[in-house]
Parts: C-alpha cells; structure tokens; sequence
C-alpha cells in the first residue's frame, strides 16, 4: 500500500494534472495565472527506483514508455484521476493516508512511487514547447503544494545561526539567568526587549557556521550584514513577511547604501537570495551556483490549478518568492539559540533564520 502526506500525493496530482492540461501556465507574484502565456507540454519524464519513464502526448493519447514497453492512455483518463485525487487529498484529515483506487492507476502507468527517484530538488521534469522562441527546453521543478500545511523554503538548523554580540551593558549572572528564564510566547522577542531596556545593543558577528556565511558572501558580499538584518528586525518586531522585513529595513538602510535614486538594494539581494535557496543552495553544503532543480517550482494551489515558476521567466519566480515567504521561529532548545551566553567575557545571542511559504 503507498502512504503519504498531502504534499507527497500533490506530486502525482501535478503529474496527473498536467498530462490532463496538456500545457504549462505561468504563474504571477500573486499566485494567479499570466494570462497569454502557455507552454505546451510535450513531455513529462520521471524517474522511478526501477527505471525511467517518458509520458508523451499525442493528441488524446499519453504514450508511456520505458525500454521497449510502450503503453497508450487516454488523456481523459488522467483529467478524472486528478479530480478524483484532489477531492481526497482535500477532504481527508490524517496526517498520512493512502488512496486505493489511484494506487491501482498509478501502477497501470509505472508509477510505483509518491515521490519521484531524486537526490537533486528536481521533483518532475517537463519538455515544454516555447512558441516564442521555438525551442523545446528541457525544465525541472521543485512541486510545492498549498493543499497541506505551508512547505519551508530554508529548513532551520545550527547551520542557519546568527551570532550578535551584546554590548554597551554590563549585565550580572542574575540578569542574564533572569533574562534567559523569560519563557513566554513570545520569549525571544521579550529577551531583546529586556536587553535594551538595559541599554544594551546587539550588533552582528558572524554566522555559526563558516560554509553558510562562505555561500551567502558567493551570492552577494553584503548578503550575511543584510539577513542578520532582517532577521533582527523579525525578531524584534511583529513583522514577518519577507516584503515588509525587507522594506523596513530599506527604510532604516542599517547598511548606508546609497539610496538616493530609489536604488532597491535589499529588495534585489533579498531576491537573489531566495532563487538560489529555492533552487539548491543549502547551508550546509558547498554552494558553486549549479541549480539542482534546473530552475524552477509548481505550485499546487488549492483550486487544483497547477502553476510554473522558472529561471527561465526570471522576474516572475523571484517576485512570486519574494511576496510568498516569511520567517518562521523553529525551536529554540533543539537549535540552540535565543539565550545570552558569555564567551572570552564577552555576552553572546543567537538568532536563527528559517523560511517558510506564506501559504
């Protein structure tokens, strides 16, 4: 029997539906389709633990092959299994769940598994036809789904700590127990709060560790100065949108660039940012720019309608990030952060940057 969470079947609603649609619609920063811009789907390819498999469309029929098999489906097929399986991914309640009559399908198309064989970000790879240039590029996309609970851009971990150095205070051993007991909702915000009640001030080091501070210095110098930034203001603030971080801190400009003709500095780093995180820079890991996904992301919406995000309409995909993510506080004890801690007598706090997709 094949279990899963509402994201994991959302990957085999997407490889239903578009074989369905028979076409790839683009998606704007507002999650609604552009209109006058289709691709037309040629192929979708998928790789299962026991081979690869090409889904080709031909008029009605889907062509499924793989070596020398070669299995003809209708397209009408396909269009009811993907509104069959969205009313049951929508409708059911447990944290995981199996859907007997679709498993039965997919093992008739040689799709033995929820999610496709891949140690990349690549989830589904499409062949498109680009009638504006004529070409049939080969795109590979990240699926995520809104039908579940809001997926995370950048997972949290000791590899995502910024490290601040508290000063102009002295703080007692009593103060600093007293501060680091505050245990309310909103504990880490309150801790802040009571550090510059005492006049102290955070100011930014470093990150915990080198091979994050060494991928975000790749993508842009300034980029660890700027996320300790936001991630400050996130922390301390009630904002959490990524845009309106962002816009706050263009308005303090803690980095004094130059922004005397509206130069958007924070906003295009910030941007450059998410792209790479969404298509493979992960913290722990050497960054050199290769992006795992090819370059993209379909997002699952909760209509059923599915929508392209790629580096190939660069604009879109970074204004779609940039206006769909947040900061999200991820446990404190479990990364180990948001507690001064005294280091070569100097007082120490951590903050952890995670990103979650507003919906």
């Amino acid at each position: 029997m094949i279990t899963g969470n509402k994201g994991e079947w959302s990957e085999i609603y997407a490889l239903f539906k578009l074989l369905g649609d028979k076409q790839l619609f683009l998606g704007n920063k507002d999650i609604k389709r552009l209109e006058g811009i289709v691709y037309p789907i040629l192929r979708v390819l998928r790789t299962e633990n026991h081979g690869d498999f090409e889904y080709s469309i031909q008029d009605e029929i889907i062509l499924i092959s793989g070596g020398e098999e070669v299995l003809k489906i209708a397209i009408s097929e396909f269009k009811d299994k993907a509104k069959f399986l969205l009313e049951k991914i929508k409708a059911n309640k447990e944290r995981t769940f199996s859907v007997l009559e679709i498993e039965a399908f997919m093992q008739s198309i040689n799709c033995l598994s929820l999610k496709a064989s891949s140690t990349a970000k690549t989830d589904i790879t499409i062949v498109v036809h680009d009638q504006r240039t004529n070409q049939q590029p080969t795109l590979g996309f990240s699926i995520k789904s809104q039908l579940g609970s809001p997926s995370t851009l950048l997972n949290a971990g000791k590899t995502t700590n910024f490290i601040f150095k508290i000063s102009n205070t002295k703080l007692s051993e009593s103060d600093i127990e007293k501060i680091n007991s505050i245990d309310s909702r909103s504990k880490i915000m309150d801790r802040i709060n009571s550090v510059l009640e005492s006049k102290g001030q955070f100011d930014f080091v470093k990150t915990e560790r080198q091979i994050f501070s060494n991928n975000l210095i790749l993508i842009d110098s300034k980029l660890p100065e700027i996320l300790s930034q936001i991630i400050y203001e996130f922390y301390s603030s009630d904002k959490s949108s990524i845009a309106d971080l962002v816009h706050k801190t263009t308005t303090k400009n803690p980095l004094a660039f130059d922004i005397s003709n509206q130069h958007k500095f924070y906003e295009y780093k910030v941007k450059r940012f998410l792209t790479d995180v969404a298509l493979g820079m992960m913290p722990s890991k050497v960054w050199t720019g290769q992006y795992d996904a090819t370059g993209g992301c379909l997002i699952v919406k909760e209509n059923g309608d599915v929508l392209c995000y790629h580096i190939y309409n660069r604009n879109e995909f970074e204004d779609y990030l940039f206006n769909n993510t947040k900061l999200d506080t991820a446990s404190s004890n479990r990364h180990g952060f948001g507690s001064i801690y005294e280091e070569n007598e100097d007082l120490y706090f951590k903050l952890n940057l995670q990103i979650r997709f507003i919906k």
